[in-house]
């Protein structure tokens, strides 16, 4: 597992180049860039072939490796562009004045450049969930830039507010910040492309000044001792499910190979093949595992007593403490891309958004009672659904937090703002 660690990695991120008329050779290199972004982003790393790529761009595959011998140097040239674009946009908001004005910037510049993809004005960039497919010394590399970047992140979180943090409160608040930006370009889409940038306005005023009305208290204990149903229809291929489920999150659907499934809860292959007939029936059992378990917390939720902030609470901090657990992980929302076929993965982007529709439900009974201040819960939700989703990879970002201290450092800043003091 790659860890964080507190020193700077000395690779530094790669300088902008300066402008000069581009050659051929320039032209075909940045073409083949965006025809692997949006493969990579489709398939997988690790699903993509260099075969499809290069025809998307009217090539052999020969003559790809004219610019790139291998796939795994095309797929780290991709993540480097990314990382860079990445950067460029802390670097317009690390300007601004305040800690809000940053956050501000930097999430309305995202959707300014998303708009612009969107709209066929730039190539897509290549979206950072499957990163850890990539092969040493590749991961290496690409990694630590995108720590680096994560960092210059971390440093627009300062100013008179943050005085009291800890080093825990500040990379949680980090990862909330980062993981809401990246789940940006999940669901922007359901907008118009001229109407991003206020919308990220939108999930700005979320991130910084929560959904609490004030009066209301932080429930400590929201989600402890949740009682989750099994979903499996026996003992065994839970722990399939659970153990495919880490492997896909951290190495993609090609990763997760059927022996390393095995190995990792030490039974033999014939015991999987005895629960799953293929590794495509065991990612669909996958999903079909995590929603059920999103669901259970929604329903719980929406039965219990309280108020809406309550209510929401519990859901939300029940699912943080499940990611965490021994009966976690969810299958990251990303994953969607090592679903066997189109009609899988509309099937489990439908559902994903049913889940959040019926979140958002709970967000806006919540300000009928008067519990939480007006805000659009459509955006609500997603900035809660972003965050649940990227709580499983929290103790990469925060080494030595303790599972039960997540919903404290993590999930109290999602839901009463990124600015409320530390406890």
């Amino acid at each position: 597992m790659i860890r964080v660690m507190e020193t700077d990695f000395a690779t530094p991120l790669p300088a902008p180049e300066l402008a000069a008329a581009p050659t051929r050779f320039d032209e075909r290199r940045q073409a083949l860039l965006a025809a692997a972004a949006q493969r990579f982003n489709e398939l997988g790393v690790r699903g993509a072939t260099l075969a499809v790529i290069a025809g998307d761009v009217g090539l052999g595959t020969s003559s790809v490796t004219y610019y790139y011998r291998r796939k795994e140097d095309l797929a780290a040239a991709c993540f480097e562009q990314a990382i860079a674009l990445h950067d460029d946009l802390v670097g317009r908001a690390a300007g601004e004045a305040t800690l809000a004005l940053r956050v501000e910037a930097l999430l309305v510049a995202l959707a300014h450049r998303l708009a612009e993809i969107d709209v066929g004005r730039h190539p897509q960039f290549l979206q950072f969930n499957d990163i850890r497919a990539l092969p040493q010394p590749h991961l290496q590399r690409v990694f630590g830039l995108y720590t680096v970047w994560w960092r210059r992140v971390r440093a627009l979180l300062s100013g008179p507010e943050t005085s009291g943090w800890t080093r825990h409160d500040r990379n949680a608040r980090t990862h909330l910040l980062v993981s809401v930006a990246h789940w940006l370009r999940v669901w922007i889409g359901r907008h118009e492309p001229d109407d991003y940038a206020r919308v990220a306005r939108r999930v700005a005023a979320v991130v910084l000044h929560g959904l609490n009305a004030g009066g209301q208290d932080w429930p400590d204990e929201a989600g402890h001792g949740r009682a989750w149903q099994a979903t499996a229809a026996s003992a065994g291929q839970e722990v399939f499910l659970r153990a495919a489920t880490e492997l896909v999150n951290d190495q993609g659907f090609r990763g997760a190979s059927v022996q390393a499934i095995a190995e990792r809860v030490k039974l033999s292959k014939g015991s999987y093949y005895h629960h799953h007939d293929t590794k495509d029936d065991l990612v669909v059992a996958c999903f079909e595992r995590s929603f059920a378990l999103l669901r259970q917390a929604l329903v719980a939720a929406e039965q219990s007593c309280g108020n809406g902030w309550q209510r929401t609470c519990e859901a939300c901090a029940a699912l943080v403490r499940l990611q965490l657990s021994a009966q976690g992980p969810l299958l990251r929302s990303t994953a969607t891309s090592a679903l066997p076929t189109p009609e899988h993965r509309r099937e489990a982007r439908r559902t994903q958004m049913r889940l959040t529709e019926r979140l958002a439900s709970l967000l806006v009974e919540s300000m009928v009672d008067g519990s939480m201040r007006p805000h659009d819960p459509a955006v609500g939700a997603q900035v809660l659904a972003g965050a649940v989703n990227a709580a499983s990879e929290l103790t990469r970002w925060v080494p030595g937090l303790e599972p039960s201290d997540a919903v404290r450092v993590y999930l109290r800043p999602a839901m009463l703002g990124l600015r409320v003091p530390a406890r």
